[in-house]
């Protein structure tokens, strides 16, 4: 079974930082379009920033986190990170990584990120 697995969430003050990893398998990293979605208690998971397996890779960015989170592909080590500054009490929520090609689709276990003081 294809495992995605994610790292780096944690406890953090409004203002402050952090970088999310999700490790794939390297026939997964080198041709699915690599996503983070986020899911807030009692919200629906929504996407946060996503990144094609381009030579040159394509992003998107949900409109509450442009300009503040910023979503690369580490080649090296077949993960793909999301960092995250300035970060908002309204970002608190479970992130999920994903892998998706056309109907193939892979999610994470999911990190938690609380941002509160």
């Amino acid at each position: 079974q294809v495992q995605l697995v994610e790292s780096g969430g944690g406890l953090v003050q409004p203002g402050g930082s952090l970088t999310l990893s999700c490790a794939a398998p390297r026939k997964i990293f080198i041709s699915y379009v690599m996503s983070w979605y986020r899911q807030a208690p009692g919200k629906q998971r929504e996407l946060v920033a996503s990144i094609t397996a381009d030579y040159i890779p394509t992003t998107n960015y949900a409109d509450a986190v442009k300009d503040r989170f910023t979503i690369t592909r580490d080649h090296a080590g077949n993960t793909v990170n999301l960092q995250m500054n300035n970060l908002k009490p309204e970002d608190t929520a479970v992130y999920y990584c994903n892998a998706r090609l056309s109907v193939f689709d892979v999610w994470g276990q999911g990190t938690q990120v609380t941002v509160s003081l």
